[in-house]
């Protein structure tokens, strides 16, 4: 009855954070504890060191997506990967997955980098329909690349849930480095044989040497961060003061594509995102605890395992129910929400939950562009003034394709798991 009354309350607009809180204050009253512990979790996620990365990387994505940077990215990958078959289409794809990466919204992506990518493509002479689709799937790539904010947020969601697992971020941002590579070869290689049936491209590229001039403070960017990550030289924490340093340094004091009396304007708007993401967990941490308490996730179990006969099975329900619920929810509401019920009893069927945590985020990135109601189609069909069964149609292949790696992910845990071993 609480969950149909929430349900009810969700679809006629009350904020998903207000929906959370009514359903954790009722639960905390039904079992007669404190309502004063719902607000307690706010001090709790506060004293996690990792989520200090979270509104430093934000901050950084969003100076980058409202300065010249993609545009100057765009014409460095058309200036050195032009001469490519489906290379404009290849480094496209590169380049939405490190824009999404870093600033945690496919959105964005879909507006301020599909917006320089949709004519670049159409100008080098692929189809409006192919062209419709690289740019609303691609948009969705980079969610398993570090430092990819739903990364961040899983690790603390898992860390709440599952203490005992050890699970730490850097395990999963090597985690997610195969299966997003597998993901971006598989569309690359759609895009390269599209391109290989159309005439070659006459559009003259610009030169190499202005090109790598115009970007020479964006290129080192990702090389400092990610191999600071990777090779185990900066901690996630310091990365993301990294990141915001050089990004506020090189294009506000350096090359002046943002005006000083701008980046307040910045700092807001990037902090607004990151509010709404904290006050979802910190209501969604004690409406976690409640449900540990009162032993829901156990009695979900208790109620699906005589239907299941194998952790594969398990495996591929969750994934009908993920892309379902990407389809629906925003990825930082469907982590918050789903994952404190999945997590528990993936554990009782023998899934590790660092590979649970790539299969998460691999289904909730394609419920970006999964019809009827991924949010990249109504973004891509608002920007492009398109109708919104043209940008269906545009984007079946890809997410054809998207499935397939989907399945492989799931099947194959070593993708997942190889780097971390190494770890």
């Amino acid at each position: 009855m609480l969950f149909v009354l929430l349900l009810l309350l969700a679809l006629l607009g009350m904020p998903l954070f207000a929906v959370i809180a009514l359903g954790a204050m009722i639960a905390f009253h039904s079992e007669g504890l404190n309502l004063s512990l719902v607000a307690m979790e706010f001090q709790r996620i506060g004293e996690l060191p990792v989520l200090v990365a979270l509104p430093l990387f934000t901050f950084a994505g969003v100076l980058l997506s409202y300065s010249k940077t993609p545009e100057r990215l765009v014409d460095l990958t058309r200036s050195l990967f032009g001469w490519m078959p489906g290379g404009l289409a290849i480094l496209g794809l590169g380049l939405f997955a490190l824009m999404t990466a870093f600033t945690g919204a496919s959105g964005i992506t879909v507006v301020a980098l599909g917006s320089l990518m949709l004519p670049a493509l159409l100008k080098a002479g692929y189809p409006e329909q192919f062209s419709l689709g690289l740019v609303t799937a691609g948009s969705s790539m980079g969610v398993l690349f570090a430092p990819s904010l739903p990364l961040i947020l899983y690790a603390v969601i898992a860390q709440q849930v599952a203490p005992g697992q050890g699970i730490r971020i850097e395990e999963l941002f090597l985690a997610g480095v195969l299966p997003g590579l597998l993901m971006l070869v598989l569309m690359a290689g759609w895009a390269m044989r599209v391109r290989a049936r159309l005439p070659a491209e006459q559009t003259p590229r610009p030169p190499i040497g202005a090109s790598l001039r115009d970007a020479v403070w964006e290129l080192p960017l990702p090389f400092v961060v990610l191999g600071g990550i990777y090779g185990g030289y900066l901690l996630v924490v310091e990365a993301a003061v990294v990141t915001a340093a050089w990004v506020l340094l090189t294009l506000v004091a350096i090359r002046r594509d943002i005006q000083w009396r701008r980046v307040p304007l910045v700092v807001t708007e990037s902090m607004v995102l990151v509010g709404a993401i904290l006050v979802v967990l910190g209501v969604s941490m004690a409406s976690t605890n409640i449900m540990v308490d009162t032993q829901v996730p156990q009695k979900l179990f208790d109620a699906v395992e005589p239907w299941i006969t194998s952790k594969w099975q398990f495996l591929l329900m969750i994934n009908l129910l993920l892309l379902v619920v990407g389809m629906m929810l925003d990825i930082f509401a469907a982590l918050v929400i789903m994952g404190p019920l999945i997590l528990p009893i993936a554990l009782a069927f023998g899934v590790d939950p660092v590979h649970l945590g790539i299969i998460f985020l691999a289904n909730l990135q394609i419920g970006y562009c999964t019809p009827p109601v991924g949010i990249n189609l109504f973004l891509a069909s608002h920007r492009f003034n398109k109708d919104i069964l043209v940008i269906y149609r545009s984007t079946l292949p890809f997410l054809a394709w998207l499935l397939v790696s989907l399945l492989i992910i799931t099947w194959w845990p070593a993708l997942s798991l190889w780097l971390p071993g190494r770890l």
